[in-house]
């Protein structure tokens, strides 16, 4: 290697900029020695939200600490059960009513990461609060391309009446960058994927995609000098990453080139992009392209809304026909809680997944999940009750090493979920002392305990 490569190091051709994973010769990074913040390895944040609730029976460990058996709904995650935390007891008082009546999914999306309870309206005059991953994303998302990612896979109207006198944009958004404006997630994984990877003109970004779908090419087949000119450059360990890395890439292209439906357009008319047929396919490519914006540090933040609030989707693929928010009132029917709890599993699932990419993805001495600090839940806790106690909730990554993991901790009952955020928020400011209903810090987390 010859010199040491920029951290910002993009590879360009015409209509396309492909970033870099961290390489060994972008950081003079030492394990067990002080980095300075451009040496030192970014923490990353994300915040899963599943909608109606889960079966609380099938998700709570019986044990706390670190000798707790993950429950059926969470028994896929046993590979990854090291960088968990399950958390019990955590509470969104903004959740409930307060005087507003009915509209408690609504409340559960627009609360889960605000901790503000939403202006009762179906009109233009929406009113919620920031979101943590704003607040995060004007911390972390300074230097990256994107300060925040928000993703999802179903798509929701943003206005309109859509529970019981809350706005559409309550049910279909977590993710607020101020009080009053929601940010509407991306839920397309080849519009999210040219998102990512596209940059120029606008008329060089037509030029390129035309390439690209004309002559089935690889974005990376645009980027080609470029990247024999940073190729030259590269120790064997780095050029053995950067392969990976492609090809993660060119499969990525490969399976959004199946999971697109086919459409009739009139000659000379560009075909526009479908969402996939296949949701467990849609759930793992959207989580890709997470992967992916994390690993080349695009962004440091990111949410993915699941389902909108009060989701009634079916999930054929576990032999579940009926609608979920129409299970979720359960009515205590055991047939119901089975069906619902295969729901859930599907959900945890494909979070298995996502671990999986995120523990492959080698960043310093260790992999991109370690580096992760993740939320994982919904804002109800039994659908049938639409309570916003004890919520399921689950932490995961340890953050860069802010967070120990591995445990079940039962809280006191009625701890803010609040007081989660402000413990990550911490992790990168500590002049932070409060956030939305916080009382402090989750003390039980820290790593010092």
């Amino acid at each position: 290697m010859n010199s040491r490569i920029s951290r910002r190091r993009v590879l360009r051709g015409i209509g396309t900029a492909v970033t870099l994973p961290l390489l060994d010769g972008m950081t003079s990074f030492t394990p067990g020695v002080h980095a300075s913040t451009e040496d030192s390895l970014p923490k990353r944040m994300a915040f899963i939200f599943v909608p109606n609730g889960i079966h609380m029976p099938n998700w709570t460990p019986e044990k706390n600490g670190t000798q707790f058996e993950l429950p059926t709904t969470l028994k896929p995650l046993e590979p990854f059960r090291k960088h968990i935390n399950v958390l019990s007891g955590l509470t969104l008082d903004a959740g409930w009513a307060h005087g507003d009546g009915p509209g408690d999914h609504a409340r559960a999306a627009s609360t889960f990461l605000t901790g503000s309870h939403p202006y009762k309206t179906h009109g233009a005059d929406i009113e919620a609060g920031v979101s943590v991953d704003q607040v995060l994303a004007k911390r972390l998302g300074k230097t990256t391309r994107f300060s925040s990612l928000e993703i999802g896979c179903e798509r929701g109207a943003q206005a309109g009446n859509c529970d019981s006198g809350y706005s559409c944009a309550y049910s279909a958004n977590i993710s607020w960058n101020t009080s009053t404006t929601p940010l509407a997630k991306e839920i397309n994984p080849q519009l999210l994927f040219e998102r990512l990877f596209s940059a120029g003109t606008k008329g060089e970004i037509l030029e390129a995609r035309r390439k690209r779908q004309g002559y089935r090419r690889s974005v990376l087949d645009l980027i080609s000098e470029d990247a024999r000119v940073l190729q030259k450059r590269l120790g064997s360990k780095d050029q053995s990453k950067l392969d990976e890395y492609y090809t993660g890439v060119r499969e990525l292209e490969k399976r959004l080139m199946l999971s697109s439906r086919e459409i009739k357009t009139l000659p000379g008319v560009e075909k526009p992009p479908h969402d996939p047929e296949d949701f467990g396919e849609h759930m793992r490519l959207m989580a890709d392209l997470m992967v992916l914006a994390f690993q080349g540090d695009l962004t440091r933040v990111a949410t993915f809304m699941v389902g909108n609030a009060g989701s009634n989707r079916s999930y054929p693929m576990v032999d579940v026909t009926e609608g979920h928010h129409w299970l979720s009132h359960h009515e205590n029917k055991p047939e119901k809680h089975e069906k619902i709890s295969r729901i859930n599993q599907f959900h945890i699932t494909q979070l298995a997944y996502l671990l999986g990419k995120l523990e492959a993805a080698k960043e310093g001495d260790g992999t991109l999940l370690d580096q992760c600090a993740m939320v994982y839940g919904s804002g109800l806790g039994d659908g049938n009750r639409h309570n916003h106690d004890n919520l399921p909730i689950l932490q995961i990554g340890q953050g860069g090493g802010d967070f120990q993991t591995g445990r079940h901790i039962q809280f006191s009952e009625n701890t803010p979920l609040c007081n989660l955020y402000l413990s990550m928020v911490q992790t990168v400011d500590r002049s932070v002392s409060a956030f939305a209903d916080s009382t402090g810090g989750l003390k039980e987390m820290a790593t010092e305990v």
